[in-house]
């Protein structure tokens, strides 16, 4: 039995569906922002965009990084993770 890969073609002429994502990094850090789960055709859940191989990074809006060694937190506009720091990532429960 042989399993299906996705293929994996961005489409800029999609609307952009955002999702709230919750993301704890392998440093310590935490990181709340927000994600476009309709980024290419057959990838529409937070899980396809982290555990594809086919960007190596998240693109993460209005992102808010709480680091430990920092007493206030920081905020970008758009950030890009190395998907290979993220030790666990969760949608925010209040959304459908």
């Amino acid at each position: 039995m042989t399993e299906e890969k996705k293929s994996y073609k961005p489409n800029s002429d999609q609307e952009m569906v955002e999702r709230i994502i919750r993301i704890k990094l392998i440093d310590g850090s935490d990181i709340n922002g927000r994600i476009n789960i309709n980024r290419a055709e057959g990838f529409n859940r937070l899980s396809d965009l982290v555990v594809s191989d086919k960007e190596p990074f998240l693109v993460i809006i209005g992102a808010t990084v709480h680091e430990k060694s920092f007493d206030k937190p920081i905020k970008h506009k758009t950030l890009f993770l190395n998907k290979n720091y993220i030790l666990w990532a969760a949608p925010d429960e209040s959304q459908k």
